[in-house]
């Protein structure tokens, strides 16, 4: 009788190992879906901005350190994305994606800027069309964003608490980084005085 209780109980904890292994394979496979839904949409992002540039070249032809500033952001965007794509929850990874995705957005914005000056591009259909798309896409990335950083923070979770926080290096399992794509600093309230 007690052979057959101790073996029940033995059978219950090998269990509950393989459920929370199984867990946090889950988990990591989540995070890893997760990206690839960034990637989609960053990816959508990146090959609309050619379009978007070439439109707005025929209007803005002495602007050229503004195209060239967005298409070296672009470019360095597309170098982040396939560095995370390769590993996706890698810190350095996902600080240079999040560092490149931001400079773009800069990039875009100095774009959009300047194109406010042009008012027969700002009424061009394409550049309207593009500009639309460029919208909803960016739109789509913070969703996926988000839903990333969702999934990265159920996986550490999984990861750093007891008991399985004891196995998580014995069998491979690592912390996932989360995907930012602005500086802390620039994130902080404007300071407003009334005096």
């Amino acid at each position: 009788m007690i052979t057959i209780i101790i073996l029940i109980v033995l059978a219950a904890i090998v269990m509950y190992f393989i459920g929370m292994y199984n867990g946090l394979v889950r988990s990591r496979n989540n995070y890893k879906n997760a990206f690839a839904q960034i990637d989609v949409q960053l990816t959508r992002r990146h090959d609309l901005i050619p379009n978007l540039t070439e439109v707005a070249k025929g209007y803005m032809a002495h602007e050229r350190g503004t195209f060239e500033a967005v298409t070296q952001a672009r470019n360095a965007a597309m170098s982040g994305l396939a560095a995370a794509k390769a590993q996706p929850g890698n810190a350095q990874a996902m600080q240079k994606l999040g560092g490149a995705e931001s400079q773009l957005t800069h990039a875009l914005g100095r774009l959009f800027a300047v194109a406010e000056a042009y008012p027969d591009l700002k009424a061009n259909q394409n550049m309207m069309q593009l500009s639309e798309e460029l919208s909803s896409t960016e739109n789509r990335v913070a969703f996926s964003r988000q839903a990333y950083n969702d999934a990265v923070m159920t996986y550490n979770n999984r990861c750093q608490v007891f008991p399985a926080s004891m196995m998580v290096g014995q069998f491979g399992f690592q912390n996932a980084e989360p995907l930012t794509m602005d500086d802390p600093a620039k994130r902080e309230a404007p300071k407003v005085s009334f005096s």
